[in-house]
């Protein structure tokens, strides 16, 4: 099982930009699908954003869309998530996950069986 290993979170500006990293120590994204979701104080964990590894398709919350992009970079076998316009509301701890290899697009936190350690992201107003 491949560790999940995010990075590029921190503080930022309202209408700034950041690019978190989501990492596969120890193992690949194959066939797998690789989700971003984040927590907000008090609140449950939300669907950002998913792609399947292999086929290129992408999903995205309708909160995020046209503001976040998701991408993967097959030679580094790293996820990113690219977030532009940010707004105070996407403060939280964004989280990186994957399904099991073969599985159908999913945007439900409990169809992603392994997760990472998370990493925070917090904009000022």
């Amino acid at each position: 099982q491949a560790q999940l290993v995010e990075s590029g979170g921190g503080l930022v500006q309202a209408g700034g930009s950041l690019r978190l990293s989501c990492a596969a120590s120890g193992g690949t994204f194959n066939w797998k699908i690789v989700g971003w979701f984040r927590q907000a104080p008090g609140q449950e964990r939300e669907f950002v954003s998913a792609t399947h590894w292999s086929g290129g398709v992408t999903d995205y919350a309708d909160s995020v869309k046209g503001r976040f992009t998701i991408s993967r970079d097959n030679a580094r076998n790293t996820v990113y998530l690219q977030m532009n316009s940010l707004k105070p509301e996407d403060t939280a701890v964004y989280y990186c996950a994957t399904t099991r290899a073969l599985s159908r697009m999913t945007t439900q936190a409990n169809g992603f069986d392994s997760w990472g350690q998370g990493t925070q992201v917090t904009v000022s107003s």
